[in-house]
């Protein structure tokens, strides 16, 4: 089971992104389920919702790749929250947010080492507590 963050959504979503034919080609290829945190659902969202990033038209396809099986909800829960409140005053220097937070702290939960990120400052620091770091792909 691989976590996948905002930046890989928004990268497929832009041809122009630096990131998009990886992320494109992670997505095809990577064995699933794909887990998605609400955070980053409602993050995704918001970028590619607005004119400049794709609109309407793309929101509405991210979003129907969890009726058409292709992305899968993560839950997220009450404790899930407190150790997102911890992460992000723990690393509140790097300036780790609720969104990444929520990551980490649902990995843990479920065990998930592997996340799906172009965000290496952040996930290279970060010190899960399951295991020593992540794999992060692609």
């Amino acid at each position: 089971m691989i976590l996948v963050d905002t930046n890989v959504f928004v990268a497929i979503g832009n041809a122009a992104d630096d990131h998009h034919r990886a992320a494109r080609e992670l997505l095809e290829t990577v064995p699933g389920p794909l887990l998605v945190a609400p955070t980053v659902i409602a993050e995704v969202c918001h970028l590619i919702g607005s004119r400049d990033r794709g609109g309407a038209a793309a929101e509405a396809k991210f979003l129907r790749g969890f009726q058409t099986g292709q992305l899968d909800l993560a839950d997220l829960t009450v404790t899930d929250i407190g150790r997102m409140a911890a992460l992000v005053e723990q690393y509140a220097d790097l300036g780790l947010g609720g969104t990444d937070a929520s990551l980490v702290a649902i990995a843990e939960r479920l065990g998930i080492d592997q996340v799906a990120t172009f965000d290496r400052r952040h996930f290279t620091v970060v010190r899960p507590a399951h295991v020593q770091t992540f794999t992060l792909l692609p």
